[in-house]
């Protein structure tokens, strides 16, 4: 059986997280596009993060919880702070509220597909280049 790809899921979180109080790791892992050894290292490392286990030990995240791990997410991922950076910024209030995940801007990711567009274009020169003068030689051996 082919495991599933970690994706994010296309749904708002807002739609996710009301379908029912409490989720499983890896349901949450799907969510949100990480693995779930990465959300069990995230718990060791963000006293914040302390989603409580059912009966049989398996742990579930609430509404909180999975809220925390999107902060969390933003700062490592988007605003790409280290580790030790993203806990300075939860510790202090209010600091992470006045800043919106960054998302890339439709102008932005247009220049980025230009760049690649013509170092693309560099490299086929490259790789033609040669071809062509080699060809207008004739064979020499």
């Amino acid at each position: 059986m082919k495991k599933e790809p970690y994706l994010h899921n296309t749904l708002p979180l807002a739609d996710i997280l009301g379908t029912k109080p409490f989720f499983k790791i890896g349901e949450v892992a799907k969510f949100l596009g990480v693995k779930p050894h990465v959300l069990r290292y995230w718990e060791a490392e963000f006293p914040s993060l302390k989603p409580r286990k059912n009966p049989s030990g398996q742990r579930i995240y609430a509404k909180a919880d999975i809220e925390a791990i999107v902060e969390i997410q933003n700062l490592l991922y988007n605003r790409r702070y280290t580790i030790s950076g993203a806990k300075k910024m939860l510790t202090q209030p209010g600091t992470t509220e006045r800043h919106p995940p960054v998302l890339p801007t439709q102008q932005s990711v247009c220049h980025e597909f230009a760049v690649l567009k013509q170092q693309l274009q560099e490299l086929v020169a490259l790789v033609q280049g040669p071809v062509e003068h080699e060809a207008g030689r004739g064979a020499a051996w």
